[in-house]
């Protein structure tokens, strides 16, 4: 019968991924990470710090993992070629899950150094972290202010948003500890502190890794409901049955679909061709957020001919 194909949905950005949009953006939080990272490291090295040493390691990963999370845009947004006809978007996803590893390596370091100080503290002056402690607080609330659009549209730049947000909450743990010390003088608030940071980075970590994985095993978006989709495309007159239906994501904002649908009637002829793909488009356009859907339309027992069909 032939097939069809349109945007169903709001096209990729002629400018790139969804992530590319915020390179300017990523470059700032990469050169305050930096400065941060220095700060932090003079400031454990003078204090002796185990949470803003902690902190600061966090801080390293933060400046790989938005650097890493720029060279995927840049890698992204390369033409495709004819071997990868996709092009090379996948890699902001891959950047996503690489950060994820650096955050869970990080937070393992932090709770095994963080024991071993529990055990033997050592003493921290409170005054002096309070400082850095603000200092990195100040810092990174500037870097998610930056990286809050953004995180919401790009699975890249969620990963570079989360390992900030990560480290705003080690700086708040590092600045809550510095005053039980100048307070009580309990010493083991340092690497209680360090442990919350540690804990802290776990959760949303395992939530973005699983969304990095659902994109590379091509699960069907969250928000697009495969029977809702296949009881739409039913619906419209001329339409006997769908199969071989996919929706899968080649990355943050770029969903896509493909179908293979049964017709009958007027449907068969060259004008009703026409008329049910653009009522396929529209309906998919109208009611999903897919960035581009191809279909292939099919006389009753056409299916019988297909090597491998999926239901």
């Amino acid at each position: 019968m032939g097939a069809g194909h349109q945007h169903g949905g709001p096209s990729p950005s002629p400018r790139g991924t969804a992530g590319a949009a915020y390179r300017g953006r990523l470059r700032i939080a990469l050169a305050i990470a930096a400065l941060l990272l220095v700060a932090e490291l003079v400031g454990s090295a003078l204090t002796g710090s185990l949470a803003l040493l902690a902190d600061a390691g966090h801080v390293a990963t933060d400046t790989i993992g938005i650097a890493m999370a720029l060279l995927a845009i840049h890698v992204a947004n390369r033409p495709a070629g004819e071997r990868r006809t996709f092009g090379y978007a996948r890699m902001e996803i891959l950047a996503a899950l690489a950060n994820c590893l650096l955050l869970l390596g990080v937070g393992g370091y932090i709770l095994f150094e963080a024991v071993g100080r529990l055990r033997e503290p050592t003493e921290v002056p409170g005054g002096q972290t309070i400082l850095f402690g603000l200092l990195g607080l100040a810092l990174n609330g500037l870097s998610l202010a930056l990286l809050m659009r953004g995180q919401r549209e790009s699975l890249n730049v969620r990963g570079a948003f989360l390992e900030v947000a990560a480290d705003t909450l080690g700086s708040l743990a590092v600045v809550a500890a510095a005053l039980v010390v100048l307070v009580t003088g309990w010493q083991g608030a340092d690497p209680v502190a360090s442990l919350l940071i540690a804990l802290m980075i776990v959760p949303r970590t395992v939530k973005l890794a699983r969304e990095a994985l659902d994109v590379l095993l091509e699960a069907a978006p969250r928000d697009v409901s495969i029977p809702e989709v296949r009881a739409h495309i039913l619906r419209l007159p001329g339409v006997e049955d769908v199969h071989d239906l996919h929706v899968w994501t080649i990355t943050s904002g770029m969903p896509v679909l493909s179908a293979h649908v049964v017709v009958g009637g007027e449907a068969l002829d060259a004008p009703g061709h026409e008329r049910m793909l653009r009522d396929l488009q529209s309906c998919l356009g109208t009611h999903f957020d897919v960035a581009h859907c191809t279909f292939q339309l099919e006389p009753s027992g056409h299916v019988a001919h297909e090597a491998g069909v999926c239901d």
